[in-house]
C-alpha cells in the first residue's frame, strides 16, 4: 500500500514515487519545464548516488521507480528543488498561473505534499510498477503505444535513460 511519505528514518530503497502539481494543473505541456525534471533527477544521479530504473513525466505528475541511499533526502530535495526552478520558470513565462501555486503566508506551494511512495521489494512488483509507469500515456490515450511518449523510460530515444542495471 502507497504511503503519502518516506520516514526520514527508513533506510534506502526501491521505491515506485508519485510527484502531483497542485490542483493537478497541466504545467509540464510547455516551456522546457520537462527538461528541468530532467536534468534535477541527472543532477541526483551524479551526486546523491540515485539509481532511476523507470519514469514518466506527464503533463501534471511524474511517476519514477529509483532506488536511492537516502530514499526521503531524495523526495526532499527533488521536490524543493524542481519547485523553486518551476516556480521561477513561470514567473519568467506565465505570471498569471504562478499565482496558482502562491500560498496565504506568501510563498508557493507547487507539488502536492507526499509522493504516494510504495516500497518495490519484489521483481514482480517491480515489473508491475514499471509496466503501469510506461503504460499512463496510453491510458490517458495520448500515445498509442509507450515508446511513442517522449518523456518516458520506454522511449529509446528519450534524452533521459534508465540506469542500465535497470
Amino acid at each position: 500500500m502507497p504511503q503519502r511519505r518516506i520516514s526520514a528514518s527508513a533506510p534506502g530503497g526501491t521505491f515506485f514515487l508519485t510527484f502531483t502539481v497542485q490542483r493537478w494543473y497541466y504545467i509540464f505541456d510547455r516551456h522546457a519545464r520537462w527538461q528541468i525534471l530532467a536534468e534535477a533527477l541527472s543532477y541526483r544521479r551524479a551526486h546523491a548516488g540515485l539509481q532511476l530504473h523507470g519514469f514518466v513525466f506527464m503533463l501534471n505528475h511524474i511517476h519514477l521507480i529509483a532506488t536511492a541511499p537516502d530514499a526521503a533526502g531524495f523526495v526532499r530535495d527533488f521536490k524543493r528543488h524542481t519547485a523553486a526552478r518551476l516556480y521561477e520558470n513561470l514567473g519568467t513565462t506565465e505570471p498569471r498561473v504562478q499565482e496558482l501555486f502562491r500560498t496565504e503566508d506568501g510563498g508557493y506551494s507547487l507539488w502536492q505534499s507526499g509522493s504516494a511512495a510504495m516500497a518495490l521489494e519484489t521483481e514482480r512488483m517491480f515489473q508491475q510498477k514499471l509496466t503501469y509507469i510506461h503504460e499512463n500515456p496510453v491510458r490517458k490515450q495520448y500515445v498509442a503505444r509507450p515508446e511513442h511518449w517522449f518523456w518516458s523510460s520506454a522511449n529509446p530515444d528519450c534524452p533521459l535513460q534508465p540506469d542500465p542495471s535497470s
